[in-house]
C-alpha cells in the first residue's frame, strides 16, 4: 500500500456520464471543495465532441483548484487515449476491451498515468507485466452503477488482491459510507465512488464526510 501523505488514489470520483454538463461542472467542482484527490471522466455514448468538451470543462475546474490551492488533482479520461490526447490529460483508464496497455503507453508516453480495470484473478496475475501505473479492482461490491460485472471481490478476494499486486489499487463497485473503511482496511490504496458522491444532495459535504473518514482510518 502507498504510505505517503501524498496518496492520489485515496479519494478517486467517476463521475457519471448520465448527468448533464451543467449537473457534471457542480458535482466536480463541489468534490474538489470536499477533498477528492483524483477524478476520471466516463462518457459511454459514443460522442467523442461531448467527451472532450466535458474532459476540458473538467480540467478547467482543477487547474483553478490547483491555482487557488496548489494542490494537483489529477484527470483520468476512460477509455478513449484519443481524448485524453486532445486534453492533455494526465492519463487514462482503460478496460480489458479497450486499447491494449503497451499501445496506450506508446502514444502517451512514459510520464501520463494508466490504470487498468481488474475483474478476474488471471487478469490480476497477468497484469504483473504491464506499463501500468495502478490497477481498478472491479467489482468490490454488487452496484446498481455497472451490471455487466464478472467478479465481486468481496473484501476477502481484495484482501487477496493486496497481498499480490505490484501496484497501487483502487477499489470500485458498491462502496459507500457503510463499507469504505473495511475496504480500505482490506489494503486498498484507494476507492472510487460515482453515487456517493455524484447523486448527493451535497456533493461537498459527501466528498469531506468520506475524505475524513478515509483520513481516520
Amino acid at each position: 500500500m502507498i504510505t505517503s501523505n501524498h496518496n492520489p488514489y485515496l479519494l478517486y470520483l467517476v463521475t457519471d456520464d448520465q448527468q448533464s454538463l451543467t449537473t457534471l461542472e457542480h458535482v466536480v467542482r463541489e468534490a474538489v471543495a470536499g477533498g477528492v484527490t483524483m477524478v476520471q471522466i466516463r462518457e459511454k455514448h459514443g460522442d467523442v465532441r461531448a467527451f472532450i468538451k466535458r474532459a476540458q470543462t473538467v480540467k478547467a475546474i482543477l487547474q483553478h483548484a490547483y491555482t487557488a490551492t496548489g494542490r494537483h488533482i489529477p484527470l483520468i479520461i476512460n477509455d478513449r487515449v484519443d481524448v485524453a490526447l486532445a486534453v492533455d490529460a494526465d492519463g487514462v483508464h482503460l478496460g480489458q476491451t479497450d486499447m491494449p496497455v503497451v499501445t496506450a503507453r506508446q502514444l502517451l508516453g512514459k510520464d501520463k498515468l494508466i490504470g487498468l480495470s481488474i475483474e478476474t484473478e488471471q487478469q490480476l496475475a497477468d497484469c504483473a507485466c504491464l506499463p501500468i501505473d495502478y490497477i481498478g479492482l472491479s467489482a468490490i461490491f454488487a452496484t446498481a452503477t455497472k451490471t455487466n460485472l464478472v467478479t465481486h471481490w468481496g473484501l476477502a478476494g481484495l484482501q487477496r488482491a493486496a497481498a499480490i499486486c505490484p501496484f497501487p489499487m483502487v477499489a470500485i463497485g458498491g462502496i459507500n459510507h457503510s463499507n469504505l473503511t473495511d475496504v480500505i482496511a482490506a489494503g486498498a490504496d484507494g476507492i472510487a465512488i460515482v453515487s456517493a458522491i455524484s447523486h448527493a444532495d451535497d456533493p461537498r459535504q459527501a466528498a469531506m464526510t468520506i475524505r475524513s473518514l478515509l483520513n481516520n482510518n
